[in-house]
């Protein structure tokens, strides 16, 4: 490599991000340098930047990204210059129990790409090659940099135990949940619901195979969903981060049905007389579902099954591409992102 400088996407504190020139990294022993081909916001990087910031400064931020082999390390074994990777983005600690028995997204002491250490809206970007997935010459850069989303999607259709023929709702129609529909109906779902609050989002769902959809500033969706499913959904997925919509999840529920809190509100959940009698008496259960599985030893594994079906075309995320920007651009981004104005999904940087 000629190059010793490359431009990076840096935060220096809640609100202040620059594109700047930085020395490019080098890998260490089981590492490999990549160059990053395409890298997605997601929507933990909008409140990092601009609110709650990172555990160091100045900090690359970016962790939904794919890109091209350039360098590996010592030690580094079945990956070659020129091979196309996405990368999981939690980095486990390998010595919790949670590491020993294969739940490296449970881990106790892990790292991770563009809050903990430097990420990917960067031009190059080291990572372990434990943590390097190769992807098929079938799937494009954009579509290979949401195998996050499409794995975190996965993680929660798994936890919610989706059987054939059952119902299934999503509420929040962001990339986690337009893969939430679409892991859904691979599933074999009966009736599949989206709900969202923009019009634009509530159609994605459609077109990638929501049967049901309901925009739920036009009225009340749990009513509007009622009446379409009387008996209500085995499975709810909620996506959208909100108190609002984690309540509204309760009363969809059928009896014995699932909620999975997957959106990450950072706020209460206080529950109203009605949620708390319709989860005894109708016996919902309520779990938890963070990140995704991604041990090589486990056959549920979310991002080798996403990676699949992304190659076989039977998983769709082009779609969900609202704007694509390059690092100069990234300030007018995340700008962009905060006020609003403008309808946005998946947000795209390409370096």
């Amino acid at each position: 490599m000629v190059e010793d400088q490359m431009w990076a996407g840096r935060l220096h504190k809640p609100g202040d991000i620059r594109c700047e020139r930085v020395p490019i990294p080098r890998p260490g022993p089981d590492e490999a340098l990549i160059r990053v081909k395409a890298c997605g916001v997601c929507g933990s990087d909008h409140s990092r930047v601009m609110v709650n910031g990172t555990y160091s400064y100045p900090t690359t931020i970016g962790h939904e990204f794919a890109g091209e082999v350039v360098e590996v390390g010592p030690g580094v074994e079945g990956f070659l210059s020129g091979d196309r990777v996405t990368v999981v983005p939690l980095i486990p600690c390998g010595r919790c129990v949670y590491c020993k028995l294969g739940h490296y997204h449970l881990c106790d002491d892990y790292d991770y790409f563009g809050s903990r250490r430097d990420g990917a809206f960067a031009e190059y970007v080291v990572a372990p090659a434990s943590n390097m997935i190769r992807i098929p010459d079938s799937v494009d850069w954009e579509t290979a940099a949401m195998t996050d989303p499409a794995s975190v999607a996965l993680h929660a259709i798994r936890k919610g135990g989706v059987a054939v023929g059952q119902n299934v709702a999503v509420l929040g129609s962001g990339p986690i949940g337009l893969f939430a529909v679409q892991w859904a109906r691979i599933a074999g779902a009966n009736r599949v619901a989206a709900v969202d609050i923009v019009d634009r989002k509530i159609e994605l769902a459609r077109e990638l195979g929501a049967d049901i959809t309901v925009n739920a500033l036009q009225g009340d969706p749990v009513a509007a969903l009622r009446a379409a499913v009387p008996d209500g959904f085995s499975c709810v997925v909620e996506t959208a981060g909100s108190s609002i919509t984690q309540q509204q999840a309760i009363h969809l529920a059928c009896k014995g049905g699932t909620v999975v809190l997957c959106g990450i509100s950072h706020d209460r959940l206080p529950l109203t007389d009605q949620s708390v009698d319709r989860l005894m008496r109708h016996e919902v259960g309520i779990v938890g579902s963070w990140n995704s599985s991604f041990s090589p030893d486990d056959s549920a594994n979310d991002w080798s099954t996403a990676v699949e079906f992304f190659g076989r075309g039977l998983l769709i995320g082009l779609p969900m591409v609202s704007h694509r920007y390059n690092l100069h651009q990234i300030k007018e981004a995340f700008e962009m992102a905060s006020d609003r104005q403008t309808y946005f999904n998946k947000i795209m940087f390409i370096p």
